[in-house]
């Protein structure tokens, strides 16, 4: 797919994609305590891969043919870890805050970036990266101030969303590295059979007939979640990264509103300084690696 250089265009494809993946969200966290994790991500995954077959249509087709099977193998485990993670933690925390931990994934993609891809991290991006962790303990501290304290649950919800932010930095770094020898259409095809099949298998252990009800929520979260992919593929490549991937955290955004009108959750001051933090790390983050590239 050509890249177009319409920053319009790719600056409305990733609001959409964003208003998208967090509508996606809210419908998992209403399915989260009645529908196993697995169950949900058998249906993101069947119910998505239409809509990716016709992403890879429009960019001039995908073939399944390569010589890195086990790069493609280990990037859909290391996707699917993320994606339980992410599910697992919107079944417990506020949706806002699931958004915001998430958005840690540029901070480890600094760290890690340094084991993989032999990088040096200088002062700047570790200052960054410190500033985005203090900004998940403000979170976290922010959780225990409704008087209870901070509760076994709450802990492990935060956990598991800052280990997705983790999870989703080793699959950029590997797609990364698969890049290198593939196209981002088959890259994205063989994720999305992969992590279809890894979790197909691990369906019969955690099956729970849903009602028709849940039914149409899971096809739901397959074919929103389907959409908005297509709708970020489009934003990478209708304009450069630079110029799209602040939107991305319009997420936050659309995360407090419909956070507010489904669960009648209004974030914390906790939570409002700590996602502060968090956004201005990664936003710098994308500043120095601009200007990195900018002095090769």
């Amino acid at each position: 797919m050509a890249l177009r250089h319409d920053i319009r265009r790719g600056a409305l494809c990733m609001l959409a994609a964003h208003a998208l993946f967090t509508a996606m969200g809210a419908v998992v966290k209403t399915l989260a305590d009645h529908i196993p994790v697995i169950e949900i991500m058998f249906f993101r995954s069947a119910f998505a891969l239409p809509v990716v077959l016709l992403i890879t249509a429009r960019s001039g087709g995908a073939t399944l043919r390569t010589r890195r099977f086990g790069g493609h193998a280990l990037r859909a485990c290391t996707g699917i870890a993320a994606q339980t993670l992410g599910f697992y933690a919107l079944g417990i925390l506020p949706l806002a805050e699931q958004v915001a931990l998430g958005y840690t994934q540029p901070l480890f993609v600094t760290i890690l970036a340094i084991p993989f891809l032999g990088e040096r991290v200088g002062l700047h991006r570790w200052s960054a990266v410190g500033l985005g962790f203090c900004g998940v303990l403000l979170i976290a501290a922010g959780q225990g101030l409704g008087g209870a304290g901070l509760s076994p649950e709450l802990l492990r919800g935060t956990a598991a969303g800052v280990a997705q932010g983790m999870f989703s930095a080793l699959t950029t770094l590997l797609v990364r590295q698969l890049s290198a020898t593939e196209s981002s259409a088959t890259i994205t095809l063989w994720q999305s059979l992969l992590m279809g099949c890894y979790a197909l298998l691990l369906l019969p252990f955690f099956w729970v007939t849903p009602t028709w009800g849940e039914l149409g929520l899971l096809v739901l979260v397959g074919l929103v979640g389907g959409c908005a992919q297509w709708l970020l593929t489009e934003a990478w490549a209708s304009a450069q990264v630079s110029a799209v991937a602040p939107y991305s955290y319009s997420a936050l955004l659309w995360s407090v509103g419909l956070g507010w009108l489904v669960f009648g959750d209004l974030p914390g001051l906790g939570m409002v300084a700590g996602s502060a933090l968090i956004v201005v790390a990664g936003l710098y983050i994308l500043h120095r690696e601009l200007v990195r590239k900018g002095k090769r």
